[in-house]
């Protein structure tokens, strides 16, 4: 990452520092050649919803093809007086060589899936840890917060508002993009549309007006300045006995002289369902029926909700806090398990057991397949299968509640798709990523397999994650011996 990373500064020291001690451990211990496979999952889907969203692949892979330890790097970790010199050398001579799959930006992803899976010597495997929840939990849980908001607006357009707000420089650069991912048509963050292409949208802000000696001064100005893309700011003194008046006035003396056609207003305070009733009729009567009304403060997937159900007339929605910090529900809470060993060239599964079931892992090198109904093309369920399985489409496929094996159910005339793609092989790329259009486009098309139930606002239906019959055994024999 740190070719295109924010100020250009190298991020392999981003790490936990137990990372560290365990790596000089595997090495010291003589293990630090032992392949082994984890697996990134998540546990629960933010607010309740009925999916999330795959995102941040893209900023893993440019960490993992520079990831690289500095002389300073090795001197700062040697002035710890914890680490080998044996251990120090290593990291001068790293040489990333893993391999690693996983599931497609944009792609509807469900709890206890594996959504990255890495193998590779243990030493290298166990390090990148850090990295990849840091960067697929944060970017997923945007996402995933933004399409609720997106869905919700029901074909009105949502913009991204959050750079102000996010909770640091980063935060702000990369929860725009994965806003985008998300279904937002834009972001306030001029440096988002620089490194992505994300369109960098903004009318003005209070202090604007403010310096005028009038408000319509203020509108005048702007929209002498911008008449290709005027959109003014209503609410500074009054919205309907002073702004949005003054704003038609300017849009006749200004614009309408020149052939030009205002862009919008935006309503920042106030009831704003209310104030935007109104200056629908004010706005049509003056002759701008084709003039948008932008609303912004605070908004979240609820507010809209509520908004667009009492009948407000908004035509875009610009959302900041609640988006770009996710406030309702900020932690993404995905976790990065080892899941199998290599001992003499023969997979080995481990498991980690817990009195609370949620935190018993799924053992075994798998793969992800979704399956999908042939006629409807809707997505039925995804079943977790060993990695030498190969689901059969042209045959009925039994899947089964991996807690409540009595629920079970043969599926016929279904079509079966890996979902985790190669990303490396030994260390080299082997993945061409997607632009981010395209990304965007993804995400589109594969919540549109999702079914209603699925993408309820509130109380959606669960969706399947199986486990095949071998897999599922396997994990039974490794809990009776563990709990034995």
């Amino acid at each position: 990452m740190n070719g295109s990373a924010l100020c250009r500064e190298n991020f392999t020291m981003l790490t936990d520092f137990y990372e560290f001690t365990m790596a000089n451990g595997y090495l010291t211990n003589k293990k630090a050649d032992d392949i082994a496979y984890f697996d990134m999952f998540f546990r629960k889907i933010p607010d309740g919803g009925g999916f999330a969203i795959m995102a941040g692949l893209q900023q893993l892979i440019e960490y993992l093809e520079n990831l690289s330890f500095s002389e300073e790097d090795i001197e700062f970790l040697a002035s710890k007086n914890l680490f080998s010199q044996e251990f120090l050398e290593y990291l001068r001579e790293f040489k990333f060589c893993c391999d690693v799959w996983a599931v497609p930006e944009g792609t509807p992803i469900f709890p206890h899936e594996p959504i990255v899976t890495v193998r590779g010597p243990i030493i290298q495997a166990q390090f990148i840890e850090t990295i990849i929840l840091l960067t697929i939990n944060y970017q997923s849980l945007i996402a995933t917060k933004a399409n609720r908001m997106v869905r919700v607006a029901q074909g009105r357009d949502v913009i991204e508002f959050g750079c102000r707000r996010a909770h640091e420089y980063a935060a702000a650069i990369y929860g725009a993009r994965a806003a985008y991912i998300g279904g937002c048509t834009g972001t306030s963050c001029t440096l988002a549309d620089k490194k992505f292409g994300i369109s960098a949208l903004g009318t003005m802000a209070h202090s604007w007006i403010q310096l005028f000696n009038s408000e319509l001064d203020a509108f005048k100005n702007y929209a002498r300045e911008y008449p290709n893309s005027c959109i003014l700011l209503v609410d500074t003194y009054n919205t309907l006995k002073s702004g949005i008046p003054n704003a038609i006035r300017a849009f006749n003396e200004e614009l309408v002289p020149r052939g030009y056609r205002p862009l919008g207003i935006r309503i920042d305070s106030g009831d704003i369902t209310y104030l935007s009733k109104k200056a629908r009729k004010m706005l049509d009567s003056a002759g701008f029926p084709d003039c948008k009304i932008i609303a912004s403060n605070s908004l979240d997937e609820y507010i809209i909700r509520d908004m667009i159900h009492q009948g407000a007339c908004v035509d875009c929605f610009g959302v900041g806090e609640r988006l770009i910090t996710a406030a309702s529900d900020p932690v993404f809470g995905g976790v990065y398990k080892l899941s199998a060993i290599e001992v003499d060239g023969r997979i080995v599964p481990r498991i980690k057991v817990s009195d609370n079931v949620t935190k018993i892992t799924n053992p075994c090198f798998k793969k992800l397949w979704r399956l999908f109904d042939r006629d409807s093309k809707k997505a039925i369920a995804d079943v977790m299968t060993l990695n030498d399985e190969v689901i059969d489409d042209t045959r009925p496929y039994m899947i089964f509640d991996p807690e409540h094996i009595w629920k079970r159910k043969t599926i016929d005339n279904f079509i079966a798709r890996e979902l985790q793609v190669p990303i490396f092989k030994a260390g080299k790329r082997v993945y061409d990523s997607p632009d981010i259009g395209s990304i965007r486009e993804h995400c589109k098309t594969q919540i549109d397999t999702m079914w209603d139930e699925v993408l309820r606002f509130e109380n959606p239906h669960k969706y399947y994650v199986d486990l095949s019959q071998p897999l599922w055994d396997e994990k039974q024999r490794l809990l009776s011996e563990y709990s034995g």
